[in-house]
């Protein structure tokens, strides 16, 4: 009796010492609300600095809900607090490249997607596909939905594609806000260009109403404010909005921000390797200390771009609280 005592008592301390002091308390509703939190938090900064800034989640879009169902009310001060939300693999992609996605699944996004939308937030949806009757599909889907979207020709996001020849809805108008928004392109790995200045060429050679794209080049530099100046314009004499690419819900061992003692005394909030994209790292991310690498100083990587004069940031894994479920 005294044994099994023992082990009663030694399993309930490794237990309480498994979860360390800035874990969340471990159920699904929390792991959610503390996304929002962090979403709204970096919203409250940045708009703070600049009204017109667009602040806009990647995925995760059951945040929108009070409960995370879309039977449900929305969340007013998320929807209050973001611009737009961005949805990978909604009609293309979701199990496979050049696939289309089961109507289970289609159904089920469109549901968080349609509270945003009515909540007049505009819908970024970024299809995976590469044979052209299926990149236009693409756009007569999303179209027909509601929402704005990009056929992405690779998943790498590396290039412009060059279907269809002529952009979905190519406009020359000035953009100044989110609603106006007709077509995007996403293009956050620049790899294909050999310089800033070729990238800077291919961007302002069309006529995208919105670019999202990375604030660093390959090299690491990131692009400056004058750069950014540029990348606004469209080919045939339009205003376009240059948004960055910013992930909150996972560490990258490219960015500036990276330690290298991090690799072998990481720091409480760091996690494990995604298995999937070499680098990138779950990170608890309600953590004070991450979040400070993220937003609220001079230092951050958001004020870095407030400073470059980025219209807005596309926050990626924002899903992140699906892993911690």
């Amino acid at each position: 009796m005294k044994n099994i005592t023992y082990i009663l008592l030694l399993l309930i301390i490794c237990s309480s010492c498994s979860k360390d002091e800035d874990d969340s308390s471990g159920n699904e509703t929390e792991f959610k609300a503390n996304m929002r939190e962090f979403v709204i938090g970096i919203s409250t900064y940045a708009k703070a600095i600049n009204p017109n800034f667009n602040i806009i989640p990647q995925n995760g879009i059951e945040l929108v809900s009070i409960d995370g169902e879309n039977s449900s009310q929305p969340h007013i001060a998320y929807l209050n607090a973001i611009d737009a939300n961005g949805q990978e693999d909604l009609f293309y992609g979701y199990d496979n490249d050049d696939e289309a996605t089961p109507a289970t699944t289609i159904s089920y996004l469109k549901g968080f997607l349609n509270l945003s939308k009515n909540a007049n937030k505009t819908i970024l949806v970024s299809d995976y596909c590469f044979t052209p009757s299926k990149m236009e599909n693409s756009y007569v889907q999303n179209n027909t939905a509601g929402y704005v979207s990009f056929s992405a020709n690779h998943r790498e996001l590396n290039n412009i594609p060059n279907h269809p020849a002529a952009i979905h809805q190519e406009n020359n108008a000035v953009i100044t806000s989110m609603s106006q928004v007709k077509n995007f392109l996403y293009l956050i790995n620049p790899a294909n260009y050999s310089s800033k200045s070729s990238f800077i060429d291919a961007v302002t050679a069309t006529n995208y109403d919105l670019v999202l794209m990375d604030l660093f080049f390959t090299d690491g530099t990131p692009f400056s404010a004058s750069e950014i100046s540029q990348l606004k314009n469209k080919a045939n004499g339009g205003k376009r909005l240059v948004i960055s690419y910013m992930s909150i819900g996972e560490a990258e061992d490219y960015r500036y921000y990276w330690q290298t003692s991090w690799t072998t005394n990481r720091p409480s909030w760091l996690d494990v390797e995604n298995p999937d994209w070499t680098g990138n790292f779950k990170v608890k991310y309600w953590n004070p200390e991450w979040q400070k690498i993220i937003y609220g100083n001079d230092s951050s990587y958001l004020k870095k771009v407030l400073n470059a004069g980025f219209d807005g940031v596309y926050l990626d894994i924002i899903d992140a609280f699906e892993y911690y479920e």
